[in-house]
Parts: structure tokens; C-alpha cells; sequence
């Protein structure tokens, strides 16, 4: 039997998919240039969502102990950080037992362990942040990366290049052929009607979800809509009585409204939507650009550094997009946003979000990571 291929590259990080599944896209487009699978070697979190997708995607991973630290004092962080000195020692074997061409840190902190691997055993360091605002472990080994791979201008490492953020191949494939008619109709969305959907994660956003959930009566009356709600899954039993009942094509003189606990075809809706309601985080963004949905963005309040604010800045200033801080956002707040942006050109803003898509993100990346492999 012949001996498996060394590794050619490690693609660290994880925690939340807004770090997976950029990492994914790299992954995959590494594979269409040539490099073998079993090459490409993922390390992430226990805890991540990771655990589930990068198998799923075909790909192997190597999982660390531990969680990120708190940034306040607590009884958790002592135990957080024994599990990081733990993930560091583990990242130090791996990276010395795979010797890999390189390393992509993706954020979290099973990246920030493998990066600082990578500078102990001199491995080329590549960085890739998805975010306006860089997060604490990309900052914390910048001065070591070749290059860091960022989504916007503004993103504060050093290094940076400038490559948008990757996003999925299904997403892709839907925007090189977008068919809102077909995505409604796999989707069981009436024909007809404005779609707009709401999604906030797998969890969900119990801000956005009670906004919604008291704008329905406001809505009830139009049959020109149709609100397809990704509750998530941690609040889906608290959903009222308004928020259960199955929608009916018989009525055609009200409100069309679809409740979800989950959604795994995301791209099909957004694929479907005509406006979105959802928070700004940096895949979200990126997403809805490459797309060019008009948006209603609802930054996460406790969102490191305020950046879903800063990923939103760019939507909206462009037109495509309004944002809604979190403490502000309520049902007449919700109806207003909405109601204003379905009122006026939405395809003049979904042109302008479509005009920051960066649809080659992937490739950009991709060329970083094999510009600064070392040669073989």
C-alpha cells in the first residue's frame, strides 16, 4: 500500500461557518488547480461547527481542545485557557509531524494555535480574515504572515490584500445563473409576490425574530408579500401562535408567511429573495454582494470590535443596504425599513450590492496561499 501524500497546506480555524466556509472555498478552488484532497489539512475546534461541515465537504481535520477567551474576567477563562495552552502543544506536533508548505489561518483560536506553530517551525504564514475589523488572533500573529487576505480596504492588518471575502460554490453557482422563479418554486414560495427573507445563524436572533413576529399584523393585509422567517433553532419553540400556523395559497388577499426552525438551502433563498433581514456578519455580506440582494442589516450588538457594523458600512453606503442597530430594531422599526426599501428601486440597490460582489475571492486567495507555499 503506498504511503498517503505529505501535506501541502493547513487550513486552520473555525468556531462559527463566517471562518469555515471561506476556508472551504479556498479548499475547494486549491483542488481545481491540482492539489490533491488528502493534501489540504484542516485543524478547527471541538466545539466549532467545523466538526460537521469540513468532513461533510470531504476534506479531513485534526480537532483541538479548548474555546476562546472571554474578554472579561471569569471562572471560565481559567478552564478556556488551559484548553489553549493544550490546543497550542497539540498545534505544535501537528505542524512539525505534517511539515506543510504553508499555513492558512482563518480565525479562532485553533487558528491562532496553528499560526503560532507555523512561526515556531518557520512554516509561510498566510492569513485570511473575513471581517472589516480583523479579529484578535489574526492580530495577534500579523507580524508573521506573508500576506493577509482581507475583505475590504479598511481591514486593519498589515500585509493586507485586498481579495473580498470567498464564498460558497453553491452560492456561485447561483449567481452565474440566478433564477428567482425556479429557487421559489423548489422552495415551495408562491409565484407572484416580493420575497423577503429573515435568517440571523443556525441559532437564530431572538431581536430580529420578535420584530418580525409583531410586524405580522401590519402585513397582514398584503397580498403582495411573501416573508419566508429562518427562526434558528433556539427559540423556534417560543415562536406565538401567528408565527405557527402553515401558510395557505388559498388566501390570496393576505400575507404570505413561512416559519423555518432551519434552513440548508440558503443559497436557494437568497437565490429567491428580493430583500433580505439578517445580521452583517462578513460571509453574510459577502453573500448577499456576489448575489445582489438588497438588504436590511442588523449587526450583532456583542459582534468583537463592533465589526458587523463595519462589514454593513460598505452596503450602505453604496445604496444597497440599510442598517438597524440592534437596540433600535422593533416591529414599527422593521415595517418602516422594509416597507420604505420595497416602495422604492430595488433593483437600482440590488445593482449597487452586486457592484461589490467579488465573486473570484476564492482564486485571489488561493494565489496568496500558493505564491507563498514554499516550494516543494
Amino acid at each position: 500500500m503506498s504511503a498517503a501524500p505529505p501535506t501541502w497546506a493547513i487550513v486552520a480555524g473555525g468556531g462559527t461557518a463566517g471562518h469555515v466556509l471561506p476556508g472551504l472555498a479556498v479548499a475547494r478552488e486549491l483542488v481545481a488547480r491540482g492539489h490533491r484532497p488528502e493534501t489540504l489539512h484542516f485543524v478547527g475546534a471541538e466545539r466549532g461547527i467545523e466538526s460537521r461541515l469540513v468532513p461533510e465537504a470531504g476534506f479531513a481535520i485534526t480537532l483541538l481542545p479548548g474555546r476562546g477567551l472571554q474578554r472579561r474576567l471569569t471562572l471560565q477563562n481559567v478552564a478556556a485557557a488551559f484548553g489553549l495552552v493544550v490546543a497550542l502543544a497539540r498545534a505544535i506536533v501537528l505542524v512539525r509531524r505534517r511539515r506543510p508548505a504553508v499555513v492558512l489561518a482563518l480565525g479562532g483560536f485553533a487558528s491562532a494555535a496553528c499560526a503560532l506553530s507555523a512561526v515556531l517551525w518557520r512554516v509561510p504564514l498566510v492569513l485570511a480574515d473575513q471581517n472589516a475589523r480583523a479579529g484578535a488572533s489574526n492580530r495577534l500573529v500579523a507580524r508573521f504572515a506573508r500576506a493577509a487576505a482581507v475583505p475590504f480596504e479598511e481591514t486593519d492588518l498589515p500585509g493586507a490584500v485586498v481579495t473580498g471575502n470567498p464564498v460558497r460554490e453553491e452560492i456561485l453557482a447561483v449567481a452565474a445563473d440566478r433564477d428567482p422563479v425556479a429557487a421559489r418554486r423548489t422552495l415551495g414560495l408562491p409565484d407572484g409576490r416580493t420575497v423577503v427573507v429573515v435568517f440571523a445563524g443556525s441559532l437564530g436572533s431572538r431581536r430580529i425574530n420578535e420584530a418580525v413576529y409583531d410586524a405580522l399584523p401590519a402585513w397582514a393585509g398584503r397580498s403582495d408579500l411573501a416573508v419566508h422567517h429562518v427562526v434558528g433553532s433556539r427559540d423556534w419553540d417560543d415562536r406565538p401562535d401567528g408565527a405557527r400556523r402553515e401558510p395557505s395559497s388559498g388566501e390570496p388577499d393576505g400575507l404570505w408567511y413561512r416559519a423555518v426552525r432551519y434552513e440548508d438551502r440558503m443559497d436557494l433563498v437568497l437565490a429567491a429573495a428580493d430583500l433580505a433581514v439578517c445580521r452583517a456578519g462578513g460571509t453574510t455580506v459577502a453573500e448577499l454582494a456576489v448575489l445582489g440582494v438588497p438588504a436590511v442589516l442588523v449587526p450583532l450588538p456583542i459582534a468583537t470590535r463592533d465589526h458587523q457594523s463595519a462589514n454593513a458600512g460598505p452596503l450602505v453606503r453604496a445604496g444597497a443596504a440599510v442598517l438597524v442597530p440592534d437596540a433600535e430594531l422593533d416591529a414599527t422599526r422593521l415595517v418602516a425599513e422594509v416597507d420604505g426599501l420595497l416602495a422604492g428601486d430595488l433593483a437600482a440597490r440590488s445593482d449597487a450590492a452586486r457592484s461589490l460582489g467579488r465573486p473570484a475571492a476564492a482564486a485571489a486567495v488561493a494565489d496568496l496561499v500558493e505564491t507563498h507555499a514554499r516550494p516543494r
